[in-house]
């Protein structure tokens, strides 16, 4: 009983920010667990690279070309899923950027907006698009990912705008959580540590911050992104069937402290 809680079988799952990082474990884990995985990005050249990858492990997979902070495009490539799949069973709201280490006081507006638009705004356009279509039809399972930069503030780097907009998508996580509870959809959040991918593993080597990083974190490590596919899995699955709007720390301990 226990474990078939974790299959997908008959599930498709679209996946933003797909082609790298946690994006593709996150594709790996749920096309492993039996969903047909739509992994969504901005760039195509990754995009293709991953899809290809994803079906030479024989994975059932597709590719769409998307930017979450354009509303409209999200909208009508919800209807298109909607359309050619028969319904997305589950969203992965996973897009996000980095853009850390600058004081507050000189935050641009322009880099404000760009990195709320893409960290928060595209999530809830995500969230709201597909979201429609699973009250609708009464069912539907949403994870969104979050980060422990959206309940800390991260020492020794600055970043008001990414600290602002994680703790944003926390509180939308938990908001539509309690609107969408009686209506068939569950959607919860994933909140990461410092992750070994292409957009976090350049600071790794950083003489300054990593010593800090690791001094706040009780195992000592970075998370790996299998480890928090894994966790999207639970969230995406009916292994999780009790939770909604709830916000899961995989951090290696650092809110610990």
């Amino acid at each position: 009983m226990y474990l078939e809680k974790s299959r997908l079988n008959g599930k498709t799952a679209f996946i933003t920010g797909g082609a790298g990082g946690i994006g593709v474990a996150t594709a790996e884990a749920l096309g492993e667990a039996g969903a047909k995985v739509i992994i969504a990005d901005i760039c195509e050249e990754p995009l293709d690279k991953a899809g290809a990858a994803l079906k030479a492990k024989g994975y059932a997979a597709a590719t769409v070309l998307l930017d979450v902070t354009d509303p409209d495009r999200v909208g009508v490539v919800a209807k298109e899923m909607e359309a050619e799949h028969g319904g997305v069973d589950i969203l992965i709201a996973n897009a996000g950027i980095a853009w850390p280490d600058t004081p507050g006081e000189d935050v641009s507006d322009e880099l404000w907006n760009r990195v709320i638009d893409v960290n928060l705004n595209g999530v809830f356009w995500c969230c709201r698009e597909f979201g429609r279509a699973m009250v609708g039809r009464g069912n539907g399972t949403i994870v969104t990912v979050g980060s422990m930069s959206g309940v800390i503030a991260n020492n020794p780097q600055r970043q008001v705008h990414y600290n602002a907009a994680k703790a944003g998508v926390h509180h939308m996580t938990k908001s539509l959580g309690a609107e969408w509870g009686e209506k068939g959809v569950r959607i919860n959040c994933v909140a990461p540590t410092y992750v070994d991918t292409p957009m976090s593993n350049t600071s790794f080597d950083d003489p300054e911050r990593m010593p800090i990083w690791m001094d706040f974190t009780p195992m000592r490590r970075v998370a790996r992104p299998d480890e928090i596919a894994s966790v999207i899995l639970f969230l995406a699955s009916d292994a999780s069937s009790a939770m909604t709007g709830a916000t899961v720390l995989v951090d290696c301990g650092y809110t610990c402290w």
